[in-house]
This record gives structure tokens, C-alpha cells and sequence, in this order.
């Protein structure tokens, strides 16, 4: 007997290979997508720069200010009012020329009452002297009446020693007058040596009251002095370019009256970042064109202060100055920060850095209607020039305007 023979089913079989031609056809097409995002911008909106070879000018621009390069304030030494203002705001004053006329009752009566002990120690001095000068002239008159009667009682002595050996006379004369002769010699010697002894205690008496004397004088003079500081005089001869003062007005001890500038020589004072307080050297140059004309100048000083995120120097011109600036005047300089003789990959700076931080740039095709993005790495950089250290090559050409409205793409298409 013959068996009927069954036969199987391919349809499982074509929902398989089915299955797997469509995950592969899936698979082909989301490869094939380009994922990139493009932006489509207008050409005239755009600014280009190739990539050059050239000196990279390490230099930062400084806006600085014209100042006097050496100013003279003018201080109330000792205070009091203004009684006489002498010039005017803006004059040209000589040195020692009278400026401001103060008047302090204070001080005016401290000078009269030092001045009034001054003359009470002169009197004493005079007087001092005049005792010990009169004391002195007694004893030299002690000492000549001594000396006399020592002369005259040794020639009786010897008188008396001859009429006493002849019995002309009495032991008893001859024996006092003998006596009286020693007593007066005796007496000369104390009396030498008194005078001795007054000498030197009127030598020291005199010369402690001449040191008193002398000290109280320099006191004097320093009370004088202090009442001539009350007529302000210009020390330096300048442009008096301040006047704070009123007549009437009371200035206190140290305050600020005013000032004298330098018109022969100026300096310039700038702020400058933070950033470059590590780069900043004093004696390093800066530039700076008027009307034309190279000048130099060198920072002469650092404030290491820093304030608002800057700090400032102040720079001296090297050599002549220009003839026309003037004190508050503004000027632009570019301090050198480096060595400008090696050659270097450049770029033009522009407004793009702000948007990427140098970290990437749009770098346009061949036809220069196709920029792609490419990473990059950027050096240093002034206002005009930045220095390519990697990701670029001398001809390309890079977008350098903003990246602002197109920051998060990395295609652009240019309609020219």
C-alpha cells in the first residue's frame, strides 16, 4: 500500500529572508542620511581671510592719558584761614613766588610766648654771668690784697729777723709778725684754689645755660618757621593747574590747596588687564603715531594694585615728546609684549573668536560656495592678527565675521 507524502510549508522561510532584507535595507538608508546640519547664508554678509605667513606683532593696545611727568602739590602745612589768594587758577608761577596768604591765631601766639621765653633765658644768662663774672673779680681782688699783704708782712720779717738778733726789738714783735706772714700765705693758697674751683663751676654754668639758650632759639625758629608756612610759596616754577582755596575758607592741617605741573616734560598712564600683569616689565617699549610720526616711549613704573581687573603704569617718552599734547589729552599706543622678528601662520582677528574661543572656524571649499567646520588651535592674538599653531595651512580661507546665527551648525552653504 502506498503512503501519501505530506508536503511542508515555505512560508515561515520568506517571512524570514523578508524580515531580513528589510533590516538590512533599513540599515543601508540611516547610513546613507547625512546627519550634519547646514545653514544657507548670503555671501555679502560674510568676511573672509586666507591663512598667511608673516611676523606675528606681539602687542596689546593701550589707551593712556597725558600727565604732567612731574607734579608738586601744595599742602596747609600748619592749617588756618585764607585770608589773601595771590594768583590766579591756571597762571604760570615762578619758584618762591607767594601763592596763598594764611592766617593762624594759635600759631601767632605760640611764636610770641616762645619768643618771650627765649628773652627770660637770655636774662638769666646775663644775669648768671654777670654774678659769676662779678664773684670772679672779687676773688682776683682777694687774691691781689693777699699778695700784697704777703709782700709787705715778708719784707717786715726780714726787717724784724736783723733787729731781733740785734735785741733792737721784742721776740714777741718778731714772733707776730712771723705769724701773721704764714696766716696770710696760707690763705693765698685757699684763695687760689677757691678761684680755681668758681672757674670751672662757671665755665660748665655757662656753657649748660648756652645749650638752654640754643635750644630754646632753634625752638624759636622752628615756631617762626611754622608762622612763614602760613604764606604758600610755589616750590617749582610750573603751571599752578589747581586752586581748591577761598578767601575766608579754613584749611585744616595737610589739606590739599593745589597743585604745580611740569610743562617741560610728560608721561603717559594707561590701565591695562590683568591678564598681561605677568607680561609687563618696566623698560618695555611702546609706540605711539601722531600726526604722522613715530614715538617712543618705555614703562617707567608698575602699580601692582589690582583694581576693577586692571592695573596701571605708568610710560615716559624716549627722547622727544610730541610738541602739541596736552595735560587729560587721550592717546592710543601699542605696547610691544614680545620678539616681532620670527615668522608665523596668521590670521585675521575678527568677531568669530568671540564666538568659538579660537576653539573652531568655517574653513571655505575650493569654489567658495561651501565652508565646513573644522577644529583649530589659535595662540596668541592682538587686535588685528591671531597666531595659528594647528588645523590651518597658509591659503586657506576662513570666515572671520560672526558665528552668531549659525553657531550650532557645521555646514554652510554661500549664495554668491
Amino acid at each position: 500500500m502506498d503512503r501519501k507524502i505530506e508536503t511542508r510549508s515555505r512560508k515561515p522561510l520568506v517571512i524570514g529572508v523578508a524580515v531580513t532584507a528589510a533590516v538590512v535595507l533599513f540599515t543601508i538608508f540611516i547610513m546613507s542620511i547625512d546627519t550634519s546640519t547646514s545653514f544657507t547664508l548670503d555671501g555679502q554678509r560674510i568676511r573672509t581671510a586666507k591663512v598667511v605667513t608673516g611676523v606675528y606683532e606681539d602687542y596689546i593696545p593701550l589707551r593712556a592719558n597725558v600727565e604732567p611727568e612731574r607734579t608738586v602739590y601744595l599742602d596747609a602745612i600748619d592749617g588756618g584761614r585764607v585770608e589773601a589768594i595771590l594768583v590766579e587758577e591756571g597762571s604760570f608761577v615762578e619758584e618762591g613766588q607767594e601763592l596763598i596768604e594764611l592766617s593762624n591765631t594759635s600759631l601767632q601766639l605760640d611764636v610770641i610766648a616762645r619768643e618771650a621765653e627765649v628773652s627770660e633765658q637770655l636774662n638769666n644768662l646775663r644775669n648768671t654771668q654777670l654774678a659769676i663774672e662779678q664773684n670772679r673779680l672779687k676773688l682776683k681782688s682777694d687774691l691781689i690784697e693777699i699778695d700784697y699783704q704777703v709782700t709787705r708782712l715778708q719784707r717786715l720779717v726780714n726787717r724784724y729777723e736783723e733787729l731781733e738778733d740785734n735785741q733792737f726789738i721784742s721776740k714777741n714783735e718778731y714772733e707776730d709778725s712771723r705769724d701773721e706772714l704764714l696766716y696770710w700765705k696760707s690763705r693765698r693758697g685757699v684763695t687760689r684754689e677757691s678761684q680755681a674751683q668758681d672757674e670751672k663751676i662757671r665755665l660748665a654754668q655757662i656753657a649748660q645755660l648756652n645749650n638752654s639758650v640754643e635750644q630754646l632759639e632753634r625752638n624759636l625758629g622752628l615756631a617762626r618757621a611754622n608762622l612763614d608756612n602760613l604764606l604758600i610759596r610755589a616750590p617749582r616754577s610750573g603751571h599752578l593747574t589747581s586752586m581748591n582755596v577761598e578767601i575766608g575758607e579754613s584749611k585744616s592741617r595737610g589739606e590739599r590747596l593745589g597743585q604745580i605741573d611740569d610743562v617741560d616734560r610728560f608721561k603717559a598712564t594707561s590701565l591695562v588687564n590683568e591678564f598681561y600683569l605677568g607680561r609687563v616689565r618696566n623698560g618695555q617699549l611702546a609706540q605711539l603715531e601722531v600726526d604722522g610720526r613715530n614715538y617712543d616711549l618705555e614703562i617707567s613704573k608698575i602699580y601692582p594694585e589690582v583694581q576693577a581687573s586692571q592695573f596701571e603704569v605708568d610710560l615716559r617718552f624716549i627722547g622727544e615728546a610730541p610738541a602739541n599734547i596736552r595735560r587729560g589729552q587721550t592717546l592710543q599706543l601699542r605696547l610691544v609684549l614680545g620678539d616681532t622678528s620670527k615668522q608665523a601662520t596668521l590670521l585675521t582677528n575678527g568677531p568669530f573668536f568671540n564666538d568659538t574661543g579660537g576653539a573652531w572656524v568655517f574653513v571655505l571649499g575650493p569654489e567658495g560656495k561651501v565652508a565646513t567646520r573644522r577644529p583649530v588651535q589659535l595662540g596668541r592674538r592682538n587686535p588685528n592678527t591671531i597666531e595659528v599653531e594647528g588645523g590651518l595651512i597658509p591659503g586657506d580661507e576662513v570666515i572671520i565675521s560672526s558665528y552668531a546665527n549659525f553657531i550650532e551648525v557645521d555646514r554652510l552653504f554661500i549664495d554668491r
